[in-house]
């Protein structure tokens, strides 16, 4: 088994956190709840603490120092070692083709971790994928009405075409926006004004 083979959402999470800078958990959680991440992947302080103890077994992050502000006890900073960031970008590869609906969500939000044009391959298969599985569910939705079936048990068929037809087009959205030279992606695209709302937002989960 390799190091990031057992990663979780939660995990991956974690380690693209710390490419911002070494962090301590508690600066950690208050980021992700204060950007509204924890809607992705239930956040437990307990989860989160073991999380982070076995991200270091996997030796993915390292203990960066310790410090004491004021009488708060004193917290661990941890920093990403040189196998965090492949790790990030093998478990966001590995997911951000496929189906699995948390999976999926937080391999798209690292997706900048990756080349562009390797997203839009990526995403295109998952595409392909789609669109077979719309056509599926479209015959079997007609074949139901065909033969007179009442519109109370397909109901949830119908929302999951529609479902289906909704995550198509915004795929097909997106693909056409990684194609533009103009639309920012990675630390390239980053501006001036990126990185200082950022930042922001850091100092304001410090507090």
């Amino acid at each position: 088994m390799t190091k990031d083979a057992a990663l979780t959402p939660l995990g991956v999470m974690v380690l693209a956190l710390l490419r911002e800078g070494d962090m301590h958990p508690y600066e950690m959680i208050r980021l992700l709840r204060h950007r509204r991440e924890d809607r992705m992947v239930k956040i437990t302080n307990g989860t989160f603490y073991h999380t982070v103890a076995r991200l270091e077994q996997q030796g993915l992050l390292a203990e960066a120092g310790v410090d004491r502000d004021g009488n708060r006890p004193e917290r661990t900073t941890y920093t990403l070692t040189e196998a965090g960031q492949p790790a990030i970008e093998h478990w966001v590869r590995e997911h951000l083709a496929g189906d699995g609906v948390q999976n999926f969500r937080v391999a798209l939000a690292e997706a900048h971790n990756l080349p562009r044009a390797e997203v839009a391959a990526l995403l295109s298969m998952r595409r392909e994928a789609l669109a077979v599985e719309y056509t599926v569910v479209e015959a079997g939705l007609h074949s139901a009405h065909e033969r007179g079936v009442s519109d109370q048990y397909i109901v949830e068929l119908d929302r999951h075409i529609a479902l289906l037809r909704a995550d198509i087009d915004w795929t097909d959205s997106l693909l056409a926006r990684l194609e533009r030279e103009d639309y920012p992606w990675g630390d390239e695209g980053l501006t001036p004004e990126n990185i200082e709302a950022r930042d922001a937002m850091r100092k304001a989960a410090q507090q």
